[in-house]
């Protein structure tokens, strides 16, 4: 029974103070980091499509973190961008940084496919555009109709995968999740370390609001 106090202590020790320096302390860094030049803040929409981006439960296949030049299979010379700051985040509550990689880094993915026609057909049969595709298919984002409506956004699909006799309209979830990934664009220069911070603290100073 002795032993188990200084154990017990000695775990609550351990945990806080992974806790201080995992946690607390990078977080009181970040907390008011300001948004990076070139950096727009999300529309409703593209918030709407975020939301569905974690519904899906899309970081758990992507991830939104290229990695920099001197690490092991940095990921430039795959045209996924440098790599990210913190100041590119600014806008992202809870961020979605993900640590697996089943598909590519979408970090940057609105600028290299900046098409909503294209991430609509991905989004309905990832198998239209790449027949290897491992991706799971979200149908129930969408709707089958006789014939579209005026105001629907029709879904271009290859033959093999066009419904006989009507057409794939996308719902309001799918034009948000669409409009989300073609905001996810971090391709302007990064800035120099603790710039974005200056800039904040000089926006404040003269009482401008972000």
């Amino acid at each position: 029974m002795n032993r188990l106090i200084p154990i017990f202590v000695g775990a609550i020790a351990i945990l806080a103070f992974a806790t201080l320096m995992l946690v607390v302390i990078p977080g009181a860094q970040i907390r008011d980091q300001a948004p990076a030049p070139g950096l727009a803040d999300y529309t409703p929409q593209q918030l709407a499509g975020r939301q569905q981006y974690i519904n899906q439960g899309c970081v758990y296949c992507h991830s939104q973190q290229p990695r920099a030049a001197g690490q092991t299979l940095a990921d430039l010379s795959k045209g996924w961008g440098r790599a990210p700051t913190s100041a590119d985040f600014a806008y992202d509550r809870p961020h979605q940084l993900g640590t697996m990689r089943t598909g590519p880094d979408l970090l940057n993915v609105g600028a290299r496919l900046p098409s909503r026609d294209w991430h609509l057909t991905h989004l309905y049969q990832p198998r239209a555009i790449f027949g290897w595709s491992i991706m799971p298919a979200y149908p129930y984002l969408f709707e089958r109709k006789k014939q579209a409506a005026p105001g629907d956004v029709v879904v271009k699909l290859p033959p093999e995968y066009q419904p006989q006799g009507e057409v794939v309209v996308a719902r309001q979830e799918a034009l948000d999740l669409a409009a989300y990934l073609q905001g996810l664009n971090r391709t302007y220069p990064a800035a120099p370390a603790g710039q974005a911070v200056r800039d904040e603290g000089y926006a404040l100073s003269k009482g401008e609001q972000r």
